[in-house]
């Protein structure tokens, strides 16, 4: 890449070149924005988006375009609200409508419908819509709240919301969310408390969660 940088995102677009926003590089918070070309091996400076962020969340949409929400901006770190679209056909970015609630070390995450989930850093989600390019208020999750979650979406249209930070107390609970009525429920723990995890739904409909760390200590399992 042409910046160093940590706290981004990199989005698969639908060309399969990835999209890389945001973070924090050597001189602080990162506007600049950069797209990975796999058939040449190349990277190339993409347009930048409005404001430095980090912690913020890009999920691809299902026109092709991306959405980025939230995260933390250089003004005394600051939790943003707003988010922004990018058009990889004309390397555009646009505003849309900002979240109700400012977020950082958030989640989001692409449902069936073509919504989008956003939720963490708090107990309130809400859910954008890219046919109406609003933000609409969903259920709030069950306490506590916590940031760090990780989510994956199930084959029955449902998230499943695992683990997270709460106060720097690691966490082991774990969240189901149906978008069919709008609802949260709380399922049985984790067997041990974890953060920065992977999470991925198997063909089996079994959901596989990997290593991250509690308490300091990364894990294997």
């Amino acid at each position: 890449m042409a910046i160093p940088r940590e706290f981004h995102t990199a989005t698969l677009l639908n060309s399969g070149k990835v999209l890389v926003t945001g973070g924090q590089g050597p001189t602080g918070y990162l506007t600049e924005c950069e797209i990975y070309d796999p058939s040449t091996g190349q990277w190339h400076t993409a347009a930048s988006t409005s404001k430095p962020r980090k912690y913020h969340t890009a999920t691809l949409l299902n026109s092709g375009q991306v959405l980025v929400t939230g995260g933390t901006t250089t003004e005394s770190d600051v939790l943003l609200n707003s988010s922004e679209i990018y058009d990889p056909l004309t390397d555009k970015w646009s505003h849309t409508a900002s979240m109700t609630a400012a977020r950082s070390e958030h989640t989001a995450i692409l449902l069936n419908s073509s919504k989008v989930l956003v939720f963490g850093n708090g107990v309130s989600s809400e859910i954008y819509d890219p046919l109406t390019s609003q933000w609409n208020p969903a259920s709030s999750m069950k306490p506590p709240a916590r940031y760090y979650s990780i989510a994956a979406l199930l084959k029955s249209g449902k998230v499943l919301v695992t683990g997270g930070v709460l106060s720097s107390i690691y966490q082991a609970n774990c969240d189901i969310y149906d978008p069919s009525i709008n609802e949260w429920d709380t399922i049985a723990n984790m067997t041990r408390p974890r953060a920065a995890h992977t999470v991925i739904s198997l063909n089996s409909g079994k959901v596989l969660v990997t290593s991250g760390e509690t308490n300091g200590t990364m894990l294997l399992a």
